[in-house]
């Protein structure tokens, strides 16, 4: 019986510590709290690195098809055939290094 006056008596109380407590749970460890608003920032880290990363891969593939576009660059053709098929003339030497 004790236990209910108490309760009746200093209910406010109890509510305040309860609203409190439900406040800070959330707040720290909820889905938009501030544990999941660090994991948030580095995962957006993460994929504005990759985002970078396919920027600059799409840059240089783009590079690679103008210069094998309509207008033809016979230095880069020499370049190419000579590292992928190693090819070269009677008076060169060839050295491979891997």
């Amino acid at each position: 019986m004790k236990v209910f006056q108490i309760l009746k008596e200093k209910k406010l109380f109890f509510f305040q510590v309860f609203l409190t407590l439900y406040i800070g749970v959330n707040l720290i460890g909820g889905e938009r709290g501030l544990i999941s608003y660090f994991e948030k920032n580095a995962y957006e880290k993460k994929l504005s690195i990759e985002n970078l990363k396919l920027k600059n891969e799409l840059e240089f593939i783009e590079h690679k098809n103008k210069l094998l576009s309509k207008n033809i660059d016979l230095d880069y053709l020499d370049i190419l055939y000579r590292t992928k098929l190693k090819f070269g003339k009677k008076e060169e030497i060839l050295i491979i290094l891997k």
